[in-house]
C-alpha cells in the first residue's frame, strides 16, 4: 500500500479508537515508535497521520510531551436542515441544529454591548450604513454536556432596539424574536448565507478547536413579514466538525413530467 493512503488508514484508526473511548481525552498516545509497530509502518507516516489528526482537532502533538487526545476531540456531529421550531422550553424559536426540547448552555459571559457594524457585508444584510452602532448580542452556546457549539453574533436593526431593550430582564433568553414580531413584524422569515473559512484565533480559542481547523460560518438574515425589510442579522460560527448540512433537493417542473424514453429525451 502507498504511503500515501497508508497514513490516511493509520489516522481513521486512531480515529475509531478516540471515538469509541480506546484513547480518551487527556489521554497519551503511543510513541511514533510503537504506532509504527503496531502499523507496520515508518516513522514518516505514523507522524503524517497524526499531522492529521491535529488538524481535524482530535489531538495536540507536542515535542517533549507526546501526543495528547484533545477534551472534546470526539465532537458530536449534528445535521442542520431548514426547519425553524418554537422552542418548548422557553419563549423563542429553536433553528436548525438545535430542536425544540433540549438544553442549551451559554459558555461564558454574554456581551450585550452595543456595537458598531464595520463588517461591510453585515451592514449589507442589515441596511445599515457601515459604522452604525446597533444592539449587539455575543454568546458562545451549545447542548448542555457537550463542549461549545457554535459563536452567535447577533445585529438587531436600530428601528426595534426599543422593543428588545429589556428582554434580557426575562429568564427566556429566546424571547427578543418573539418581542419583535409581537411589535408589527410577525411573521418573521429568515433566509441563511452559508460559507466554510479558517477561524479567527480568538474563535478557536472559544470553540476550543486549532485554528487549523475550518470553520463554518452561517450568516442568518431576519425579515418583518409586515414591510419584508431586515430587523436582524446572526452569525453563526460553528467548527467543521460539529456539522453537516442538508438540503432535500427538489425536482424543477421540467424534470417531473414525462418520463424520459428512448424517442423523447428532450
Amino acid at each position: 500500500m502507498a504511503a500515501t493512503a497508508k497514513y490516511r488508514d493509520i489516522a481513521e484508526a486512531l480515529r475509531e479508537q478516540i471515538e469509541s473511548g480506546v484513547w480518551p481525552a487527556g489521554s497519551k498516545l503511543p510513541t511514533l515508535t510503537e504506532l509504527g509497530k503496531q502499523f507496520n509502518a515508518d516513522r514518516n507516516t505514523v507522524h503524517r497521520a497524526i499531522g492529521e489528526l491535529e488538524v481535524l482537532g482530535y489531538v495536540t502533538a507536542t515535542q517533549g510531551s507526546g501526543t495528547i487526545v484533545r477534551y472534546g476531540a470526539a465532537r458530536n456531529r449534528r445535521q442542520r436542515g431548514n426547519l425553524v421550531k418554537r422552542n418548548m422550553r422557553l419563549r423563542g424559536y429553536s433553528f436548525p441544529s438545535a430542536t425544540g426540547a433540549e438544553v442549551w448552555m451559554r459558555h461564558g459571559e454574554a456581551d450585550k454591548t452595543p456595537a458598531a457594524v464595520t463588517d461591510p457585508r453585515i451592514a449589507r444584510l442589515l441596511e445599515v450604513a457601515e459604522g452604525t452602532v446597533v444592539p449587539r448580542r455575543f454568546r458562545v452556546t451549545g447542548p448542555i454536556n457537550e463542549a461549545p457549539f457554535q459563536i452567535n453574533i447577533s445585529w438587531i436593526h436600530p428601528r426595534v432596539a426599543d422593543v428588545v431593550a429589556d428582554v434580557d430582564k426575562n429568564p427566556a433568553a429566546g424571547e427578543w424574536l418573539y418581542r419583535i414580531e409581537a411589535a408589527g413584524h410577525w411573521p418573521l422569515s429568515w433566509v441563511e448565507f452559508h460559507r466554510a473559512r479558517m477561524p479567527s484565533k480568538e474563535e478557536a480559542k472559544l470553540l476550543d478547536i486549532p485554528d487549523t481547523l475550518p470553520v463554518m460560518e452561517i450568516v442568518r438574515q431576519g425579515r418583518s413579514g409586515s414591510d419584508g425589510k431586515p430587523v436582524e442579522v446572526t452569525e453563526y460560527i460553528l467548527a467543521s466538525d460539529r456539522v453537516e448540512t442538508v438540503m432535500v433537493l427538489e425536482r424543477d417542473e421540467n424534470a417531473i413530467d414525462p418520463w424520459p424514453t428512448g424517442e423523447d429525451l428532450s
